[in-house]
């Protein structure tokens, strides 16, 4: 058997394992996911039930943590990318998660962590300040652990695929998909089975379950070390983004030549992880980082000998990269603000719903009914990878059918959709509440009679949302990103989710002030709220950015199109 590469650096032939790496790449991705997000997901009803904390600040608490935890990923992408390598990153993240849910699972086991239980009363005692720290403590390990697994795990699954094979190719543009398909299978198994413990049993046993998960996790990553591609960083990538804003402001008052090759620095490209891009006609006053002129000098090897000065053009155009995605990404912000209520707002409606199955007793968790919007992703992807795609292939001769911005395009005018159809069933839910009480929660609020299965359409609209949309955007990021930069690219969307919960717990806290009282929107029982209208109000938020999208994809240059300068050319001073 071939020996394996345990590292890479640029002098050694990687030696890519692709399939053979993935049970244990995605092995601990899946087990960690089985570990963490069920937790979380169910962190609503444990901070409102066991920490005795108001829905309001709960639900606050939660949107600031999401959005620390995807933001922290920025910081783990650029470590990865810079100084650690993906390898080392995804290690200690993994042992930081661990140590976090160890001392989640002590919040709930010790009774001293948590506010002593005083029974369905809506004014019990909530939480001392001792406790809340040691909450934000252990909440903080979890930040840390997401911050490197998350930008690390899917660009590192993909360095085990050779891109220029065929067969290296066909595998990055599967994995993906089916990476995102494990990605939801195992949360939809974690908020259905360890949130039923957590509800049903107790919440020492349904944390316990998941830190053992996530020590499983640990294990698996490390017991397939010894062939794993494991790509040396090559120092920040940042450094020459700032070399090019440098430079450009340096020659600011000079002049482009209309033929951008007579003017432009475009040494042979040597670097031997990113590919080499062709100039473009976007941003053209970036291009000015690359006018020679007679100040300019050169080393030994052709390169320039001050590169705060004087920059290559491929160094713009990996800037240029950069830029063009912004606006994209900031669609995929606005986004998400539809998606993040299913993971809040519709676990309270929930609560004040009929969760009965059928003409049983046993009561469906709050917390499981996410696990609908999973069951949509992930009966979709495989259908869309193996049945879809070819058959849009066929039609449009592209690579995947439809291009990845008609992809992300297509979730957001689903998500519309998914939000008109939240406020129609909310309208029902309360009425029916006001009319026809099946007891109270434990807020005190009326229970409605109807069925709490009127949710799932909306949450199948939303999994079918996030099936084009987010797997769109994490593939969109691999390829639009220069290759040594990819952990920040995969960053960029858990930066994006980042900035949707601070973006909707503002939104939250602005509609909660200015609606406060008789006619609030979101009281603490929903059913004296108008949540419908703040439903209405992110569909019409998702109409603009729906609208906005569409100018921005139309302007959108994809990487590599462009009309390329000679490779091998020397420039001559302008």
């Amino acid at each position: 058997m071939e020996k394996s590469e345990t590292s890479v650096s640029p002098k050694v032939v990687k030696k890519h394992r692709g399939l053979r790496a993935m049970p244990y790449i995605i092995g601990n991705e899946t087990f960690e996911k089985l570990g963490t997000v069920g937790t979380t997901s169910n962190l609503m009803v444990y901070l409102t039930t066991v920490f005795k904390m108001k829905r309001i600040s709960a639900a606050l608490l939660i949107n600031v943590w999401t959005g620390t935890t995807n933001l922290a990923t920025l910081v783990g992408a650029f470590l990865s990318d810079a100084y650690f390598g993906r390898y080392k990153t995804i290690g200690f993240a993994c042992v930081a998660s661990f140590v976090g849910m160890v001392f989640l699972t002590l919040t709930a086991a010790v009774p001293k962590l948590h506010p002593m239980d005083c029974g369905a009363g809506i004014d019990c005692e909530g939480p001392t300040p001792w406790q809340l720290g040691f909450l934000y403590f252990t909440l903080g390990f979890l930040v840390v652990g997401a911050g490197g697994i998350r930008p690390c795990c899917l660009a590192f699954g993909v360095d085990q695929f050779n891109p220029q094979t065929e067969s290296g190719k066909r595998g990055i543009n599967s994995f993906f998909n089916w990476y995102y398909f494990t990605f939801t299978t195992a949360i939809m198994i974690s908020v259905t089975v360890i949130i039923y413990v957590q509800d049903s049993v107790n919440w020492t046993v349904g944390f316990a379950i998941p830190t053992v998960l996530m020590l499983l996790s640990c294990v698996v990553f490390f017991v397939g070390s010894r062939i794993y591609v494991k790509v040396i960083p090559e120092g920040s990538p940042f450094t020459g983004i700032m070399q090019v804003i440098t430079a450009a402001i340096k020659k600011r008052g000079l002049k482009l030549h209309h033929e951008p090759q007579r003017s432009l620095f475009n040494p042979i490209h040597t670097n031997s992880l990113n590919s080499r891009l062709p100039h473009t006609d976007q941003f053209r006053f970036l291009d000015k980082a690359a006018i020679v002129t007679e100040e300019d000098m050169m080393n030994a090897n052709g390169l320039s000998a001050n590169p705060w000065r004087l920059c290559s053009v491929q160094q713009v155009e990996e800037l240029k990269c950069l830029i063009r995605v912004i606006p994209i990404w900031l669609s995929g912000v606005f986004f998400y603000i539809a998606n993040v209520q299913q993971s809040t707002y519709v676990v309270v409606q929930a609560l004040q719903s009929d969760r009965r199955l059928g003409l049983s007793e046993v009561k469906i968790p709050a917390a499981t009914f996410v696990v609908f919007s999973m069951v949509a992703l992930t009966i979709w992807i495989p259908i869309y990878d193996r049945i879809i795609i070819p058959a849009l292939q066929k039609i449009t001769g592209k690579e995947g059918g439809i291009t990845l911005l008609q992809r992300m395009g297509v979730g957001i005018f689903i998500s519309i959709i998914a939000m008109l159809i939240s406020g129609i069933v909310e309208q029902r839910r309360r009425s029916m509440a006001l009319h026809h009480q099946l007891g109270t929660d434990s807020k005190g609020g009326a229970i409605s009679s109807m069925s709490a299965l009127w949710l799932v359409p909306q949450l199948v609209l939303s999994g079918l949302a996030e099936a084009f949309n987010t797997v769109g955007h994490l593939e969109f990021y691999y390829k639009q990103f220069p290759e040594n930069m990819r952990s920040v690219g995969g960053s960029l969307f858990f930066c994006g989710m980042a900035g949707t919960s601070y973006l909707t717990g503002l939104l939250v806290g602005i509609v909660h002030q200015t609606t406060e009282g008789d006619n609030s929107w979101l009281p603490e029982d929903l059913n004296k709220g108008r949540l419908e209208c703040f439903y209405y109000l992110i569909a019409a938020i998702e109409v603009v950015n729906f609208a906005c999208f569409l100018v921005c994809a139309k302007w959108y240059r994809y990487k590599g199109n462009g009309v390329p300068l000679e490779p091998d050319m020397e420039a001559t001073p302008a």
